[in-house]
């Protein structure tokens, strides 16, 4: 009786104590391990942290055993400009400050065009260039100086190293091809089919597993479809984007409805301060106009009052010159 119950509250002991203490069992299990088999798994660990650091010790730069390493290996190492120095550079060309409620879209621009021409991946194409340009457009149209909006797009070329040039030549390749097309000669289009200049951006994107999609070149779809004459909403373009994007190009889609999304909302703000712009020029005008009618009146009733003092002294000499009667 005595055994049973030594036995009965070993077990409960035993039951109680794994409860608390996680992997029992296996830590049980463990301990049981042979010294030979605590020595291979000792070497296993050793050789693979010595396989790492060997890794690590032997890295170099642009010759790792990859294919991305092989194409793009010789870039490594080579300087590189940065957001803060592109800005500068940007700011030092313009040589006049952004008026306040532009600065914002402006920055924005140099940054983004910045950072997508850093990069080893890019590859300038005529719709990247209509995106680009038609980004400008869509935001300096109503820009107060027409000589600074001017010269912002120069100091913009100027800093990434583009020409104005052959950006407008190419943008124009695509607006020329795009006239009277539909949605379907587009979709075919950017499918690879054809020699059209689409078509032929969209045979290098494909045949290129590298091809990096950039903000320049969705927004350039989307002068595309304005051009064709689709319904230039974020909802009705969502749709459009993925089956050009994802079906016919084969890449992803999801950063370009984003990008799309932004450019709608982008465009709305600028609408309602074109408005309110408008509005405050039609106020500043009313203004002006009352204060020229207020002068307007104040000078004529200047002048009659002279008319009238004019009278007077005229009268009062008239009075003077006449000689006195004696009679």
């Amino acid at each position: 009786m005595k055994s049973s119950l030594s036995i009965l509250s070993g077990a409960l002991i035993t039951s109680i104590t794994s409860s608390f203490i996680p992997n029992s069992r296996n830590a049980f299990f463990s301990t049981s391990l042979s010294a030979e088999d605590a020595l291979v798994k000792d070497g296993m660990i050793k050789s693979d942290l010595d396989s790492a650091l060997d890794k690590e010790i032997s890295y170099e730069p642009g010759k790792a055993d990859t294919d991305f390493a092989r194409k793009f290996g010789d870039r490594a190492g080579k300087d590189v400009k940065t957001v803060g120095e592109a800005f500068a550079d940007f700011t030092k060309r313009l040589g006049h400050p952004v008026q306040a409620l532009y600065r914002n879209g402006v920055s924005d621009i140099v940054g983004t065009t910045h950072l997508i021409m850093i990069s080893v991946r890019f590859e300038i194409d005529g719709i990247w260039s209509l995106g680009l340009l038609a980004t400008l457009d869509l935001l300096l149209k109503n820009y107060p100086d027409k000589v600074i909006a001017a010269d912002i797009r120069a100091a913009l070329f100027g800093s990434m190293g583009l020409n104005a040039e052959d950006l407008e030549k190419e943008a124009k390749t695509i607006t020329d091809w795009a006239q009277g097309k539909s949605q379907e000669d587009v979709a075919i289009a950017l499918s690879g089919e054809g020699d059209s200049p689409v078509a032929k951006i969209a045979k290098a994107a494909k045949a290129n597993d590298f091809w990096m999609y950039s903000k320049w070149f969705g927004i350039g779809l989307i002068k595309i479809m304005e051009i064709i004459g689709l319904e230039m909403e974020s909802e009705t373009c969502y749709p459009i984007m993925e089956d050009w994007l994802d079906k016919k190009m084969e890449k992803p889609y999801f950063t370009a409805c984003t990008d799309s999304d932004q450019y709608f909302r982008t465009r709305s703000k600028l609408e309602m301060l074109e408005t309110l712009m408008k509005e405050v020029e039609i106020r500043e005008k009313k203004k002006l106009a009352q204060r020229l009618e207020a002068k307007a009146e104040e000078a004529l009733a200047k002048a009659e009052r002279e008319e009238k003092l004019k009278a007077v002294v005229e009268a009062d000499q008239a009075n003077q010159s006449d000689p006195p009667n004696d009679a």
